[in-house]
């Protein structure tokens, strides 16, 4: 019966002198408070992350619900701002938490200076990288060199070609392109040595325009004014360009075509689109008024004036030749 009743008590008396003990005290008493400090955390970076995500998602719906064909500068700015909040914010958060962790655990703090030092220097020597990849990011959100949507090209220390593509995310760290093709870089914001910013305020649509040396250059100004003039009016473009297309004349000779150059100021990062509708309407307008185009060769305006053509009267095939 001792037996039996020792086995009946064993457990309740085990789990009553855990509790009662040092390490369940401790539990109850600080282990608690830390569980509640690290859960505190954890929701609060959960919901700076939602505000950063919302405020994001806000921006973004007022652009595509709005009659803006590009978003704007401060909209752009916001957007990077707003992640690079999120992130600092979470960070900061954690130190504080990690600091009054070591008060609760009544770790003196004096005494962690030295090893605090010891461990900031090794720091400084192998992650220096990452200390420069957050100063130039600091630096490209604060002074606004790109933002989120705009076209751009990075060239990079060490690599071989720049990196072209549209900015989908900056933070302090790092800046993350999507090319053309649908890829996706991660660029270390240290490793930038120069940014071309193709969508800034306003760009400008280059159309170059060959033709060949015999070509009437002046019917082909006459046409290409013309197209310039009506270009405002198309339903494409008219949304696109900020002013007339202007023709600058010819921009090259070579030995058998002349490069006629036609520009347009458009809206930021579209002017590639627009390039390609007003090299469109320059072979339609073209077309229109007799263009003559050789296999292979470029499109010829009034190539021959009618004064030099001779009449297929006087032409005489020879019979064997001159003699």
């Amino acid at each position: 019966m001792t037996s039996s009743g020792y086995l009946a008590f064993s457990p309740a008396q085990a789990w009553h002198n855990f509790w009662h003990g040092e390490i369940g005290a401790w539990f109850l008493t600080q282990g608690v408070e830390i569980a509640l400090l690290v859960i505190g955390a954890l929701l609060a970076a959960r919901c700076i992350s939602w505000g950063s995500r919302r405020v994001t998602r806000r921006l973004e719906e007022g652009f595509q619900t709005g009659d803006n064909l590009v978003r704007s500068e401060a909209s752009k700015h916001r957007q990077a701002v707003a992640s690079v909040i999120s992130w600092v914010a979470i960070v900061l958060l954690f130190v504080v938490v990690a600091v009054q962790v070591t008060n609760v655990l009544n770790v003196p703090i004096g005494s962690l200076v030295a090893p605090a030092a010891v461990l900031g220097a090794a720091l400084g020597f192998g992650a220096q990288k990452l200390v420069q990849d957050l100063l130039a990011g600091f630096f490209i959100i604060t002074e606004r060199q790109y933002g989120f949507g705009d076209l751009v090209q990075l060239n990079m220390l060490g690599a071989p070609e720049a990196s072209e593509g549209t900015v989908e995310e900056v933070t302090l760290r790092v800046t993350k392109l999507r090319t053309a093709e649908g890829e996706v870089y991660t660029v270390p914001n240290g490793n930038i040595v120069r940014s071309l910013n193709m969508s800034k305020d306003w760009a400008r649509a280059v159309v170059d325009i060959p033709v060949p040396v015999t070509a009437d250059l002046n019917r082909v100004n006459e046409v290409l004014h013309e197209v310039g003039e009506t270009s405002v009016d198309d339903h494409l473009l008219k949304d696109l360009l900020l002013d007339r297309p202007s023709l600058m004349g010819v921009e090259s000779i070579g030995l058998d075509n002349v490069n006629l150059r036609m520009v347009a100021r458009t809206l930021p990062g579209k002017q590639f689109e627009a390039g390609r509708r007003l090299r469109a309407l320059v072979v339609r307008a073209l077309g229109r008024e007799g263009v003559v185009t050789a296999a292979g060769a470029a499109p010829v305006v009034d190539t021959l004036p009618p004064a030099a053509a001779k009449p297929a009267s006087e032409t005489k095939p020879g019979a064997g030749g001159e003699r």
